[in-house]
């Protein structure tokens, strides 16, 4: 008889999903500490080496984390759960509210490495934006880091010939942020489109977003346009993969009619 998919698959693979699924279970907690290396080799009758593999499954996929000679411990941190409808309504930016208190709530989120640049873009940015010749574009850079952790970095590109002189060049935009300052400039956005991906980090991703090797990052595109279709931001969106769940809640029916975009979105 053939054996099954679980039976061909190593053993430390077995081991991190017997784990992972008592902690799906409840049967470990936010904070609590896992079985150790010791423990696994018990149990399973297991080399260490692979009872170290399969605890290194754990920290690579996001649920646990290692403490220098304390142990291994369920993750404490919980998921960000991007409402990626809710948190572009009108409604929010609009009434001066940060489209990212859809997602955090009351949570502590600090916004850091603010900077705000004037570049040329590159010829995919330029492209989708519909810009010409030696147009430049306001950069916005920042990285998002929520109850301690990063989370996010994000680039923001913009028509400098729509934004000069106006908050949008600035570190602080104010209520609402960029959408609701467009909004002010004559060029508020009315759709959106996102794009979603995922790969692993390079070096310097990982670097700033603090993540273990082996953990992916989720990538999102973000094209703003308004309502005569005209693209009027890109953001550029890397996010690590353990601390997101996307959620996106809508009505089902006949296919929503949207502007026609200019030009091709990015990504």
């Amino acid at each position: 008889m053939a054996k099954s998919d679980d039976d061909r698959r190593p053993k430390y693979q077995r081991i991190a999903d017997s784990v992972r699924e008592a902690i799906e279970a409840g049967e470990y907690g936010p904070g609590d500490r896992l079985p150790g290396e010791n423990d696994l080799m018990n149990t399973y009758g297991v080399a260490r080496m692979t009872a170290r593999q399969a605890l290194s499954v754990l920290r690579d996929e996001g649920l646990a984390d290692a403490r220098k000679g304390a142990g291994v411990f369920v993750r404490d941190f919980r998921p960000v759960r991007r409402r990626g409808i809710d948190r572009l309504a009108h409604d929010r930016w609009g009434n001066g509210q940060f489209i990212w208190s859809a997602d955090v709530g009351d949570r502590a989120l600090e916004v850091d490495g603010i900077t705000v640049a004037e570049e040329t873009p590159t010829e995919r940015v330029g492209a989708v934006l519909g810009l010409t010749g030696d147009e430049a574009v306001c950069v916005r850079r920042r990285r998002f880091v929520l109850d301690g952790k990063p989370v996010l970095f994000a680039r923001s590109y913009l028509p400098m010939s729509l934004v000069a002189g106006s908050a949008v060049t600035e570190e602080d935009t104010g209520p609402g942020g960029t959408y609701a300052r467009l909004a002010e400039l004559g060029h508020e956005p009315v759709h959106f489109r996102e794009e979603v991906r995922s790969r692993m980090p390079s070096k310097d991703e990982a670097a700033q977003l603090e993540i273990a090797p082996g953990t992916p990052v989720i990538l999102i595109y973000r094209t703003a346009f308004t309502a005569d279709g005209s693209a009027v931001e890109v953001n550029e969106m890397t996010l690590d993969a353990a601390s997101y769940v996307l959620e996106y809640d809508f009505d089902s029916g006949t296919t929503a009619s949207a502007p026609s975009p200019q030009k091709r979105p990015c990504g």
